[in-house]
Formats: C-alpha cells, structure tokens, sequence
C-alpha cells in the first residue's frame, strides 16, 4: 500500500486471510485478493501476474543475479521479496505503509525476519523512493501499489514514476503491476513512457484477470531474439519461472 497526497488521516484497512486447497491468500478487509502463497511451498510465487514481475530477469546476466539489489513497493503477501531473497540470494528491501501488513506477512506468510540481505521498511513509498540513500542504488523495483479494494494504482504520476527512475542503477529495470483491462492503463504506460523513453519500456498481455505488467529499463538494451531465448532459458533452470512463456506475450511498446 501506499498513500496518496490528497489522503486523509491513516484509517487502515484491517488485514486478513483465507485459506483455498494448498493456496493461502491475503485479504485486507475486502474479498479482494491482495497476495497468495502455496501451503507447501512458500518461497514460491502462485500468481501468474506475479510471477510476470520477475520479467526484469530477460535483462540481466543469470550469473549476477544474486549480487543485485531488489526493492519492492507494496510488500502483498510477500512473494516477491520472499522469492528475490530466498530463492536468487539477493539483496532484498521492502516498503509498506500498514503495519498490519508486514505482521501479517511474518505470522502467516513465512516472511522470513530482517537481517544483513533483507529490511522491511515501514513508510510511504512515495516519500521512501525519494531518500537519497536509494538514488541509483536499486537494481530491480517491482512496484504493486493498490488500494484495499484493488481499484487502481494509488500512485501513477510522471513524478513518481520519475523519482523512480532516479532510483535505479544505471542498468536498473522496474516493473510495475497495472490493470491492461482498464481505461487507466494506457493513461499509465503514457506517463511511464514519457519519464523512462518508450524504447525503454516493454509490457505483457494482460492475464485473465487483467493485470498488466509493464517493465521499464533506466537506459534501453534491446536484447535480441537469441539472446532473450538464452536468458529464458536459463531462468527456467535456474529459477523455475515460465520465462519461454513470457516471450509470447512480452513485448517492446514501440
């Protein structure tokens, strides 16, 4: 979660969870689906979208992974940061404004506790992205950032989207998690495009859900055919993500 400027006083949403077959889901007191973890296999990611936001992988060198600094806005259930520091060993920082939340996330998500690779950062992401102890020093920001009715993105601007650019290093990628079913998404992808260049952003298909997820490089790369099937490739031997299937459905905007 985060927090609009226009927002009144804190009134947070009270957080939750129901339990499905072999899936956990995390509410946050709606029946909106906020997160997801496998019962038996926590450090895995459930959700196909979710799943989507490690598309940054394409980019990288699979070898250097784990030397990266991975920042999420929105901690969720967890998955994401779970997943960047157990399964790629990876520095690993995550923002959230509800408290609840990150017990949340401890008491039933298996969210392991902070220690040298990993910090849960309790504060507004809009005001977090903006510290300079971050400025060029995030490798990969994976932004989910809805409110408790899942509705829309609370923050979409050219401004944030710009402060998180700044953030990134040099050859950091953000992915951001957007409805592609909505009359806000290409409203949202504009603002992206103009802050990061459009031959620097790529996005999916939607899911059936409609979740888009749209990935932006701080300076374009354009990989190849060959070497994007390489790296989709290995990431499916390595990391266990559908990477041959993104590339079906993962595309450059323009």
């Amino acid at each position: 979660m985060a927090r609009k400027d226009t927002d009144p006083p804190l009134d947070l949403p009270e957080v939750n969870f129901s339990d499905f077959g072999d899936v956990r889901y995390l509410h946050l007191g709606t029946e909106w689906v906020q997160g997801s973890m496998l019962l038996d296999k926590p450090f895995d990611i459930e959700l196909e979208y979710v799943q989507r936001m490690m598309a940054w992988l394409l980019f990288v060198e699979p070898t250097a992974v784990a030397a990266r600094h991975a920042m999420q806005l929105g901690l969720g259930s967890a998955a994401l940061t779970k997943f960047c520091y157990k399964k790629l060993k990876m520095k690993t920082t995550a923002v959230e404004l509800n408290p609840q939340v990150i017990a949340a996330c401890r008491l039933w998500f298996k969210l392991p506790k902070d220690d040298a690779r990993l910090k849960v950062i309790l504060a507004d992401a809009a005001q977090e992205i903006r510290h300079p102890l971050h400025q060029g020093r995030v490798d990969v920001l994976q932004v989910d950032l809805y409110d408790h009715e899942a509705a829309a993105p609370v923050l979409d601007s050219e401004a944030f989207y710009a402060d998180c650019r700044e953030a990134l290093s040099e050859d950091g990628v953000m992915t951001v998690n957007l409805f592609g079913r909505d009359s806000s998404y290409l409203r949202s992808l504009e603002k992206i495009a103009e802050v990061f260049g459009p031959e620097s952003v790529w996005a999916f298909k939607p899911t059936r859900e409609g979740n888009t997820v749209v990935a932006a490089q701080r300076e374009p790369s354009r990989p190849d055919r060959p070497e994007l099937v390489q790296r989709a490739d290995e990431i499916e031997s390595r990391f266990c993500l559908p990477a041959k299937k993104w590339l079906r459905l993962f595309k450059p905007v323009c």
